[in-house]
């Protein structure tokens, strides 16, 4: 199994977005996919129509002794299986202080459940806490998205130190799988500019595929459909099937 982290420390880079219908486009390429939501929002979790169950789902899967598969739920997306976000989320920090090894705990679930997936993307909140370490830890590759913007670019440069230390003390395997520039206008001198400087400063980590600007990814959550089913034909559904297989041709 490939385990990637969808990370970015900055809120607007489309991280949900992004593990969300990368997900989608890897299934429509017969990859079966497990998707594991650590954003106390549970965007993730909704946009894939989970119906959340406080006793179940990404909390206990952290603190409990279920093991990870009795915790996946199965959703109306073909190849796409999902362990949700739950409000207890929220009270991660508390519930695992004092654990040794707290930064350890998705990673030991991961590391026993069963090889039925080819992918697991995790979904990680917009700041540096125990969940996004957990993340970070159990996962052997980041895919950053960055919004192109040229704050955009500060959330980077902090990510890579994180992940720096985060493979010295934690998970020497981790490594960033690449970049992804998302919600590039490119009417507009700006978003050109920082794509840009995103290439000349971090060069072949960026991957080629951009993530367009388009309202018809903002509109699918509501349906709860991926960008790919909720409008087959659109800019973004090419771009999200195009960086579906600039992650593939990792393998």
């Amino acid at each position: 199994m490939r385990c990637i982290a969808i990370a970015n420390q900055k809120g607007g880079a489309a991280k949900t977005t992004t593990t969300v219908n990368l997900a989608a486009a890897l299934a429509e390429r017969g990859r079966r996919i497990l998707l594991i939501d650590l954003d106390p929002q549970g965007n993730s979790s909704d946009w894939v129509g989970c119906v959340r169950n406080e006793s179940e789902g990404a909390f206990t899967l952290l603190t409990g002794k279920a093991a990870l598969a009795d915790l996946v739920l199965a959703t109306e997306w073909t190849g796409v299986d999902a362990i949700p976000a739950t409000k207890a989320l929220s009270g991660i920090e508390r519930a695992l202080a004092g654990e040794v090894g707290a930064e350890m705990a998705l990673r030991r679930k991961i590391s026993a459940a069963p090889a039925q997936w080819d992918y697991i993307l995790i979904d990680t909140p917009p700041t540096l806490g125990i969940l996004t370490l957990n993340a970070l830890t159990a996962a052997r590759e980041v895919i950053v998205p960055v919004a192109a913007h040229v704050l955009g670019l500060a959330g980077v440069a902090q990510l890579k130190e994180t992940i720096a230390v985060v493979r010295e003390r934690l998970n020497p395997d981790l490594t960033v799988a690449g970049i992804v520039a998302s919600r590039v206008d490119s009417r507009t001198r700006h978003c050109a500019d920082v794509v840009a400087s995103l290439r000349e400063t971090f060069g072949s980590e960026v991957y080629a595929t951009e993530i367009r600007e388009n309202i018809r990814l903002a509109e699918a959550p509501s349906f709860k459909r991926s960008i790919l089913e909720y409008s087959n034909n659109s800019p973004g559904a090419a771009d999200y099937r195009a960086l579906a297989e600039d992650v593939i041709r990792q393998e």
